[in-house]
C-alpha cells in the first residue's frame, strides 16, 4: 500500500512541476467563480491552480444527478479547497519532505503540524492547516457556507454513516481530490 501511495505520489509530483492550466479550464472556473473568488484561486500557484481544475474536471464527470441543485457550492469549493496553502507558500521541496513523511512518520506528522508555520515544521503545518485557512480566505470573499464548510472539511475522514447530503458532496470532493 505504501508502495503504490509512494507512486501515486511521485507522478503527482512530476505532474505539478510541469503543471500548465488550460485556457477552456480557466474560462470554466472564470464562469464558475465570483471575481473575488477568482483573485483566491489565482492566488495559488501554478500546480495548485492545475490540481484544482482537475478536481473540479472530475467532478463534473462524475457528479451524481442528485446532487445538481448544489454543484456550484461543490465547484466552488473544488477550485478553492487548497487556497489556504496561500499563506505560506511551499516550495517543491517542501512539498516532498510533507508527502514523505506522510508515508514514513504517520502519525508524526499531525503532531507536527500544530502550532504555528516556522522552523522545520513549517511545511507540516501548512500542510494540517491550510484547509482551516482556505475556508477563511473563502468566508472572507463572500463564500457560501456549504462551501466553506466543503474546504474547512476537504481532509477530514468521512463516516460512511453519515448520509447528509454535505458528507455526500464532500465525499466528492475527497474522490475527486484523491484522483487528480
Amino acid at each position: 500500500m505504501k508502495y503504490e501511495r509512494l507512486r501515486y505520489r511521485s507522478r503527482q509530483f512530476w505532474n505539478a512541476l510541469f503543471a500548465q492550466p488550460s485556457q477552456a479550464d480557466l474560462e470554466r472556473a472564470n464562469k464558475i467563480l465570483t471575481s473575488a473568488q477568482l483573485a483566491l484561486f489565482f492566488r495559488m500557484q501554478r500546480s495548485e491552480q492545475a490540481h484544482s481544475l482537475k478536481v473540479m474536471n472530475k467532478i463534473l464527470k462524475t457528479i451524481d444527478g442528485e446532487l445538481n441543485e448544489n454543484l456550484q457550492d461543490l465547484l466552488v469549493a473544488a477550485l478553492l479547497h487548497d487556497v489556504g496553502k496561500t499563506r505560506y507558500p511551499l516550495s517543491v521541496w517542501e512539498r516532498i519532505i510533507v508527502v514523505l513523511g506522510k508515508i514514513l512518520f504517520p502519525f508524526s506528522v499531525k503532531r507536527w503540524g500544530s502550532g504555528q508555520p516556522g522552523g522545520w515544521r513549517r511545511a507540516f503545518v501548512v500542510a494540517e492547516q491550510h484547509a482551516n485557512w482556505g475556508a477563511e480566505l473563502a468566508s472572507s470573499v463572500g463564500t457560501s457556507s456549504l462551501a466553506v464548510d466543503l474546504i474547512r472539511r476537504h481532509q477530514n475522514f468521512v463516516d460512511g454513516k453519515d448520509v447528509s447530503l454535505e458528507a455526500q458532496l464532500l465525499s466528492n470532493l475527497q474522490v475527486a481530490d484523491q484522483d487528480s
